[in-house]
């Protein structure tokens, strides 16, 4: 009888390695990129935007950080625009939707979302990983449009084992805050995190940044 030819121990090793590898980075939760965040782009960004006139992006600059997305949609709503004028602005810039926790009304601001598609968001919770997503969301629309919506949301990152990836890839953290997320681990509250965080930056910008994060 023939048998096939083993593999080398290495191989069997880089082999498991790879696995454990890609199991891990499935359960990673990080934010989508692809879209402008309104609280934390420039200025010169902004008036780049599809309707940002130079009085808008004052008026956001001022009242920045939104804690969602409800929140700058009813300021943009006072100065005026209209439902055109939202889908071209809502295709380049958007405060981030948490999957786990939105509300129907948040999530029908996403453009072309409605009403079934924030069924199935609140329907498959809790979400936590972009794997699950893809499969989920993947058999109701085709992927072009699962890619599309995931710029829109976010699932929580883990703020104890969350790699540096994952904490960069939430919106304003550079290698400052991402030393800060880091040094206070293990994190146990959100008191904790409120005032450690607190004491390099704002109570607003703190409540900003524990949107993107959960304790586990």
């Amino acid at each position: 009888m023939t048998h096939a030819p083993s593999r080398p121990t290495s191989f069997v090793a880089t082999l498991a390695l790879a696995f454990v590898t890609a199991a891990a980075a499935d359960l990673r939760a990080q934010v989508a990129p692809g879209l402008l965040d309104p609280n934390t782009a420039t200025e010169s960004e902004l008036l780049a935007l599809p309707h940002m006139a130079p009085p808008l992006v004052k008026s956001l600059l001022e009242r920045r950080p939104f804690a969602s997305a409800l929140e700058l949609d009813a300021l943009l709503k006072e100065r005026g625009l209209g439902a055109e004028q939202f889908q071209a602005l809502y295709g380049k810039a958007f405060v981030h939707v948490n999957l786990n926790t939105a509300t129907e009304e948040e999530i029908r601001l996403i453009p072309n979302a409605g009403r079934r598609m924030a069924h199935e968001f609140q329907e498959y919770r809790p979400w936590k990983s972009w794997a699950q997503f893809d499969r989920e969301i993947g058999k109701y629309v085709d992927q072009a449009e699962v890619s599309r919506l995931k710029r829109y949301v976010f699932i929580p990152v883990k703020l104890n084992t969350a790699s540096d990836e994952d904490l960069l890839s939430i919106p304003g953290v550079g290698s400052r805050m991402l030393h800060e997320l880091k040094e206070y681990r293990p994190w146990k509250t959100r008191a904790q995190f409120e005032k450690e965080i607190g004491k390099y930056v704002g109570a607003k910008e703190v409540a900003r940044l524990w949107r993107y994060v959960v304790i586990d």
